[in-house]
C-alpha cells in the first residue's frame, strides 16, 4: 500500500505503530542537532573504554566453548554413575546459554557472562551443581575466584575462567533428555519445576522477548550502554543491595525505546531522565500485557497476591511468568535513585540547550561528601578465597538490613547503601569493608532529644547472616557507626581526606534553598527561628542543675584508652554528679579501624547529629553477644520532591514533522498503567496501592527512645565509634 509519508510533512494516522501497552509519546525523529548529539554521546563511550576489542570478543566464545564441554561430561558422568543404560550415557546432555547484557550486546570489556546451563530432571541443582560441579571447577587451573551462592534468589556459582568472569546458573527441566536445539522461549520447559528454576530459564526468556518489544535494537543497545554507565557513575547500579541491576536497567530503556519509537540514542536519553522522573511509582513499568498461562504458575499481580503490594518499584518482566525484577527496592533505595535521575534531567536539559558536555552526566557520585554519618560493616575472613565467598554472601543480606532498619524505625531512619566494597591495602589480613548513609527522614517534625535504637535490629541481621551454610573459622563481620570525618583514608581515590569542595557545598546549599522556596518556606524565617531555638535552649542550659555538667561543651576532650580483650565486654555507667570522662569499653577491634578517629566533636551537625559521649536514658547492653547502637539525630525540616507532584511532560515534537496526533502524553501513559490494575480497587487514582497491610510489623523490643527525665541514671558510653560484634557460628 502507497502512502503520502514522503509527500506530507505528517504521517497518517495508520501509520503510528503502537509498542507496548500504550501509544507512543511521540514518533518524532532525530534532528540535525539530535543527530550530532548522539555521534558525541557514541564518540563519549568509545573514549570511556565501554567496547571491548575483537580479540576479547574471540576469547569469550572461547570461554564459553570450553564451559559447554565441561558441562556436558559432567552430566554423562552422572549418568553413568547411577547406573543408567550406556544409550542414556551417550544421549545425556546439557546445553548452554547466556542471557543478561552478553546477550543483548551491551557488555563491555571486563563484563561477566551470564550464563544458564540447563541439564536434565535425574541431575540436581542442590548437590550435582553446588557440589559435585563445584569441586569439578575447583580442580581446573584455568578457574580461579570460584564463588557459590546457593541462598541467593536465584542461585548462582561465580567464577573466574581465563580472566572472563562467569555467573553460572543452573535450570534442572522435565526430561530425561535435553535436546542440543532446546527452545526455551517455549513454555514447556515450564513443566513441573521449581521457582528457582523458573527464575533461572527467565533470564534467557526475558532478553530473548525485550530485543523483540523494542523498535530499533541499535538504538535500544547505544542507550542502554550508556545508562548502565551512568548508573554505575552514581551508585546505583546493583541489584543486590537494593538498587537496579542489569537487567532493570535494560527493561526502563526498553519502556522508553517504546514510547519513543523513532527517537534517536541523544534523544532517548534525555527522555528515559524526563520520563522516570515524573513516573508515579508504584505504577508498574511493562512492555507487554501480563499474561496467564494454564501452568499455575504465580504471576505479578497485587489484586491478588498481597505481597506484591509492598513493591516500591515495580518493573515487570516480559516473559511468562511475569515477575517484578525489582523486589530488592526499598523506600530509601527509591529515593535514592529518584534523586539521581532528577539530577540527571537536569544535565540532560543542558545538554540539549548546549550548557553541558555529556562528560558532565557521567560524573562520579561523591557518596563520602554527602552525608554526616555512615554505618560501616567490616568482614573479615582467614584468607582471600574464604573472604572471596563470605563476602558475597554478607553482601547479599545487606539488602535485609537496610530493609530492617526501615522498619524498626518506621522509616524514620533512611539509609543508603553504597554498592562498593572498600580494602584497606595496609592491613595484612583478608579484610574489606561496605558503608551506608545515615540520615533522618526530611520534612518530619520530631521532639527534640529522639534517638534510635537499633539494638534488636543488627541482632537480628547477626542471625541472618550466621545461616550461611559455607561458613569457617575466621569469618567475621563487624558493624560500626562512624561520622564523615572519621571515615578511613581508604575510601577516598587519592588515599586521604580531602576538604569539601566548594562547588558541590554551593550545590547542596543551592539544593536545600530550592526545596524550601518549592514550599513557601521562607530561609531567613527558618533562621531567626533556630536563632531564637538556639537562644532559648542556652537559657535553659543556663538554669539546669549540675545534671549537664557531665555533658558540658566545656569539658576537655577526652583520650580513648587501648581497646581491651574481646572478652571484656561490660559497660560503665556514669554518676550524674560525676563530671568525669567514660572511658569506651573493650568491644572495638582495634585492628580494623586504625584510622577513626576517637576524640568527640562538640561541633552540632545541621543535619544529622550523633552524640556518642552521653545517651541519658540508654542502657548499653553488657551481653556479649549484641550491643546498641543510638543514633540521636537532630530535626530537620526538608522536602523530598515526589514524581506525582511534578508537572507532566509535554509532548515531544520534532522540526521533521513528525505527527503525534495519535499519540499519548505521558499523563496518559501512567493512568494506562493505572487502569490496568483498578479492577479490585488495589490501585487509586494516583498511582498508589491502598489499604496494603505491612507484612513486617515493628519489632515490640524495637522503639524510639527518647531523652529520660532529669535525674535519672542510665549507663553511658565515651567511645567515638559504637560498634556491634557479630561473630559467626558454624
Amino acid at each position: 500500500m502507497v502512502t503520502l509519508e514522503g509527500l506530507s510533512g505528517s504521517p497518517p494516522a495508520q501509520a503510528v505503530k503502537q509498542y507496548g501497552v500504550t501509544s507512543p509519546i511521540s514518533v518524532a525523529g532525530p534532528t540535525e542537532a539530535d543527530i550530532r548529539r548522539s555521534l558525541e554521546l557514541e564518540k563519549f563511550l568509545v573514549d570511556a573504554g565501554l567496547y571491548e576489542t575483537s580479540e576479547e570478543t574471540q576469547k569469550r566464545e572461547e570461554v564459553l566453548s570450553q564451559i559447554d564441554q565441561i558441562v556436558k561430561a559432567w552430566v554423562k558422568q552422572l549418568t553413568h554413575q547411577r547406573g543408567y543404560s550406556d544409550q542414556m550415557v551417550q544421549d545425556a546432555n546439557a546445553v548452554i546459554f547466556t542471557f543478561g547484557s552478553y546477550r543483548l550486546g551491551v557488555h563491555g570489556p571486563g563484563a561477566d557472562i551470564d550464563t544458564l546451563c540447563v541439564g536434565p530432571s535425574y541431575v540436581n541443582r542442590e548437590e550435582d551443581f553446588f557440589i559435585i560441579l563445584h569441586d569439578i571447577l575447583a580442580d581446573m587451573e584455568d578457574v580461579t575466584e570460584l564463588q557459590p551462592v546457593p541462598d541467593a534468589h536465584v542461585p548462582v556459582m561465580k567464577f573466574k575462567m581465563r580472566g572472563i568472569s562467569i555467573d553460572l546458573l543452573y535450570a534442572s527441566i522435565s526430561v530425561l533428555v535435553v535436546q542440543q536445539d532446546l527452545d526455551i522461549s517455549h513454555e514447556s520447559v515450564l513443566y513441573s519445576v521449581d521457582e528457582q528454576t523458573v527464575r533461572s530459564l527467565n533470564g534467557c526468556r526475558v532478553a530473548d522477548q525485550i530485543l523483540r518489544l523494542v523498535p530499533n535494537v541499535e538504538h535500544f543497545r547505544t542507550t542502554l550502554r550508556c545508562l548502565k554507565f551512568w548508573a554505575k557513575r552514581r551508585g546505583v547500579y546493583s541489584n543486590v543491595t537494593g538498587f537496579l541491576g542489569g537487567v532493570n536497567w535494560a527493561l526502563l530503556v526498553a519502556r522508553v525505546c517504546q514510547l519513543y519509537p523513532n527517537a534517536n540514542p541523544s534523544m532517548l536519553v534525555s527522555r528515559f531522565f524526563r520520563v522516570y522522573t515524573q513516573w508515579r511509582w508504584p505504577n508498574p513499568v511493562m512492555l507487554c500485557s501480563i499474561e496467564e498461562e494454564d501452568l499455575g504458575i504465580p504471576v505479578w499481580d497485587p489484586r491478588k497476591n498481597p505481597r506484591d503490594r509492598l513493591h516500591h518499584m515495580p518493573i515487570i518482566t516480559p516473559a511468562y511468568p511475569c515477575m517484578n525484577s525489582s523486589y530488592n527496592v526499598s523506600t530509601s533505595t527509591l529515593r535514592v535513585m529518584m534523586e539521581q535521575f532528577q539530577n540527571g534531567n537536569k544535565i540532560s536539559e543542558d545538554i540539549d540547550l548546549y550548557k553541558a558536555q555529556w562528560s558532565a552526566l557521567f560524573e562520579p557520585y561523591l557518596f563520602f561528601e554527602a552525608y554526616k554519618n555512615y554505618l560501616q560493616v567490616d568482614i573479615i575472613a582467614a584468607d582471600a578465597d574464604d573472604l572471596l565467598s563470605w563476602k558475597g554472601w554478607v553482601e547479599s543480606r545487606l539488602r535485609q538490613l537496610t530493609l530492617m532498619i526501615e522498619r524498626d524505625t518506621n522509616s524514620m531512619l533512611q539509609c543508603h547503601p553504597y554498592p562498593t566494597d572498600y580494602v584497606d591495602s595496609s592491613k595484612q589480613s583478608s579484610h574489606c569493608a561496605f558503608f551506608m548513609g545515615l540520615q533522618r527522614k526530611e520534612g518530619v517534625s520530631v521532639q527534640e532529644g529522639q534517638q534510635f535504637d537499633i539494638r534488636g535490629t543488627v541482632d537480628e541481621f547477626r542471625h541472618s547472616v550466621n545461616m550461611y551454610m559455607f561458613w569457617k573459622p575466621g569469618m567475621e563481620i563487624f558493624v560500626s557507626h562512624v561520622r564523615r570525618k572519621q571515615l578511613p583514608s581508604y575510601v577516598f581515590p587519592d588515599g586521604y581526606k580531602r576538604s569539601r569542595p566548594a562547588r558541590l557545598m554551593s550545590q547542596q546549599q543551592a539544593d536545600k534553598t530550592s526545596r524550601k522556596e518549592e514550599c513557601g518556606v521562607d530561609s531567613n524565617d527558618r533562621w531567626l527561628k533556630r536563632k531564637r531555638s538556639t537562644e532559648e535552649m542556652a537559657d535553659l542550659k543556663t538554669n539546669r542543675p549540675e545534671k549537664r555538667a557531665a555533658v558540658s561543651p566545656q569539658r576537655p576532650e577526652s583520650v580513648s584508652p587501648e581497646c581491651s580483650s574481646r572478652s571484656s565486654r561490660t559497660s560503665l555507667v556514669s554518676s550524674v554528679e560525676d563530671n568525669s570522662e567514660v572511658l569506651p569499653t573493650g568491644n572495638v577491634i582495634s585492628n580494623i579501624v586504625d584510622n577513626v578517629e576517637r576524640t568527640p566533636e562538640n561541633k552540632k551537625d545541621a543535619n544529622v547529629v550523633v552524640r556518642r559521649n552521653s545517651f541519658d536514658n540508654l542502657s548499653i547492653a553488657s551481653n556479649k553477644d549484641k550491643f546498641v547502637s543510638t543514633c540521636e539525630l537532630s530535626s530537620t525540616s526538608g522536602i523530598t520532591c515526589h514524581a506525582e507532584h511534578c508537572e507532566e511532560v509535554q509532548r515531544d515534537t520534532g522540526s521533521n514533522g513528525g505527527s503525534d496526533s495519535q499519540c499519548s502524553s505521558l499523563g496518559e501513559v501512567l493512568d494506562a498503567n493505572s487502569e490496568l490494575l483498578l479492577d479490585n480497587g488495589c490501585v487509586d487514582i494516583g498511582g498508589n496501592f491502598q489499604d496494603v497491610n505491612e507484612e513486617l510489623e515493628p519489632s515490640v523490643a524495637i522503639g524510639i527512645f527518647l531523652k529520660a527525665r532529669e535525674g535519672v541514671n542510665a549507663e553511658s558510653t565515651q567511645k567515638s565509634v559504637i560498634r556491634f560484634s557479630l561473630t559467626s557460628t558454624a
